[in-house]
C-alpha cells in the first residue's frame, strides 16, 4: 500500500519543483495498490502476520464471491481447487497482470462472509514481476470510530469514512454474520464493491471486507440485512454498509500461510463432520 507523509522539507522540495521520495509506508492516503478485480467482485492482495516473500500469495474477497455456487448456510470449503482468473491493480487502479488462484484455501458465509485464495506464484514473484506489494491483514480487532477506506478494485473507487460500530449480530436472508463493521454513511459502497479491503487508516493494514448494505430499508433480506442486538432486538437501518473482519483469519494461519482451523484460538467456522 502507498501511503505517504509529507514533512515541511518534502513540502518545500515540491514547492522548489524538486523531486519528493516518499518515505516508507506508514498510514494516511490509500491508494489501489493491493486491490483486486475479482469478476463482478473487489478483493485484496493480502499476507498474514507471520506471511514470508517466499509463501505462496493469497488474496481475500467474499464468501458470496466464491466462484461456485453460494455457500449455503452451516457451509465450510476448504482446499477446494479453482481455476480462476484475477486481475491485479497497481497504486492508480489500472490493470497490471491477470493471476491465477491454484485453490480456495477456505470459503464460507457462516458466521463471516470470507473466501481465501491461494495462487499459484509468491509474493516475491509478484513484486519481481508486476512490482505488486500486498496488504497485511491487522491481528488487531478494529475499533469503533476509527478511520477506514474501503478501496474497490471493481468500481475503481476508495471510500472514505470511520468505524460507527461493532453490530452484535447482522441477519440476511437465511444467514448469520457476527461481529460484524457498520460504516459511517460517508461509505456509501453498493454492487461491485463486495469483496473490498476495508483499510485501517491510521495503520495501513486490512481490518475488514466490505460485504453487504441495506439498499431498501427492507427487514433481514437479500441485499437489506437487518441488526440484531444482545436481546434479541432486530433494527433495520436503510442505507447502512457492513463489513466482516477480517483479524479471525490471524488466528488460524501458521506458518507459510497454512491454514490450521484446529490451531488453539482459531476463530473461524469450522467444516461439519
Amino acid at each position: 500500500m502507498r501511503v505517504f507523509r509529507r514533512t515541511w522539507a518534502a513540502l518545500g522540495a515540491a514547492l522548489l519543483g524538486l523531486a519528493v521520495v516518499a518515505p516508507p509506508a506508514w498510514a494516511a492516503d490509500v491508494d489501489f495498490t493491493g486491490a483486486v478485480d475479482v469478476d463482478g467482485c473487489s478483493g485484496s492482495l493480502v499476507r498474514m502476520p507471520t506471511s514470508r516473500d517466499g509463501d505462496r500469495a493469497l488474496v481475500l474477497t467474499n464468501g458470496h464471491c466464491y466462484e461456485g455456487a453460494w455457500p449455503v448456510p452451516d457451509e465450510v470449503l476448504v482446499d477446494q481447487p479453482s481455476h480462476r482468473l484475477l486481475t491485479l491493480l497497481d497504486g492508480k487502479g489500472e490493470r497490471v497482470a491477470d493471476v491465477h488462484a491454484a485453490k480456495v484455501l477456505y470459503a464460507t458465509m457462516t458466521g463471516t462472509d470470507i473466501t481465501l485464495y491461494q495462487l499459484d506464484t509468491s509474493y516475491r514473484d509478484l513484486q519481481r514481476r508486476h512490482r505488486v506489494r500486498p496488504l497485511t491483514v491487522s491481528a488487531e480487532r478494529p475499533a469503533a470510530g476509527a478511520g477506514i477506506r474501503v478501496v474497490s478494485g471493481s468500481m475503481k473507487t476508495v471510500f472514505s469514512c470511520h468505524v460507527d460500530q461493532l453490530v452484535y449480530r447482522l441477519l440476511e436472508k437465511a444467514y448469520v454474520a457476527k461481529d460484524v463493521v457498520r460504516y459511517t454513511q460517508a461509505c456509501a459502497t453498493g454492487p461491485g464493491t463486495s469483496g473490498s479491503p476495508v483499510v485501517d487508516a491510521a495503520s495501513g493494514q486490512v481490518v475488514a471486507i466490505n460485504s453487504t448494505s441495506n439498499r431498501e430499508g427492507g427487514q433481514c433480506t437479500l441485499d437489506n440485512p437487518c441488526e440484531m442486538d444482545r436481546d434479541g432486538v432486530i433494527t433495520v437501518r436503510k442505507g447502512s454498509s457492513y463489513a466482516t473482519q477480517t483479524y479471525w483469519l490471524t488466528t488460524c494461519m501458521g506458518a507459510g500461510n497454512k491454514l490450521d482451523l484446529g490451531r488453539r484460538g482459531c476463530l473461524l467456522p469450522e467444516p461439519s463432520a
